[in-house]
């Protein structure tokens, strides 16, 4: 299994779910509106007018698009931090969620980008806390082995918002949470945003480095 792929898929899903509706007017199931994000996001990037070095940019900001369209930074840099967030001033909020949800995009769009046609089949949608909550199950098909992922989400303002994704048992926000808490305890809050701009930079230069590259074949 190539975690590549695992990043690929997730983002694919993780970070597109639509709005879902227990009116009459709904049109979507969390499901249904998870595959249809799914397949524009694919879309994009089987677009060979974006396909060239000088379209890169482009692609990925459409990209970048769906994501923070659909995925709530701000309740996950909430449910990251735990306790610390209580400790931060708004204007400390305002500059984590800005750091952290960039972080997260830059982090994933590169990967995205290796798209070799993994399929995913949809499970068991389950509706939790009087309807506000939900979880997707979903299972990436590959040729060695099958990923099992659940997808929780939040309804606001009758909008569903992905919050936190569980690959094979294990919980993004439980795992962020857990690290972002020991940086802090041994260090500082201000030792933890010094890595987390740290590492924004190492990935910036990367792509930079790669569109260069590509740019010259």
């Amino acid at each position: 299994m190539k975690t590549i792929i695992v990043l690929l898929l997730v983002t694919f899903t993780a970070f597109s779910i639509l709005s879902f509706r227990t009116s009459a007017l709904a049109v979507n199931t969390p499901t249904e509106a998870v595959k249809s994000t799914v397949d524009a996001v694919i879309d994009t990037l089987k677009d060979r007018g974006l396909s060239a070095p000088d379209k890169k940019q482009e692609r990925r900001s459409r990209i970048k698009a769906l994501i923070s369209d659909r995925f709530d930074f701000e309740e996950m840099s909430q449910r990251s931090l735990a306790r610390h967030w209580s400790e931060r001033s708004p204007e400390e909020k305002k500059e984590f969620v800005n750091l952290f949800s960039e972080l997260l995009r830059s982090s994933y769009i590169g990967k995205i980008e290796s798209y070799t046609d993994e399929k995913i089949t949809y499970g068991k949608e389950t509706l939790k806390g009087d309807g506000k909550y939900a979880g997707v199950d979903t299972t990436i098909v590959t040729k060695n082995v099958n990923i099992p992922i659940e997808y929780r989400l939040m309804l606001k303002e009758d909008k569903w918002w992905v919050y936190d994704v569980v690959i094979e048992g294990v919980s993004f926000i439980s795992t962020y949470r857990s690290q972002y808490n020991q940086i802090i305890v041994n260090e500082s809050y201000s030792g933890l945003l010094k890595k987390m701009k740290s590492k924004l930079d190492e990935i910036n230069i990367l792509e930079n480095k790669e569109t260069a590259g590509k740019g010259k074949s």
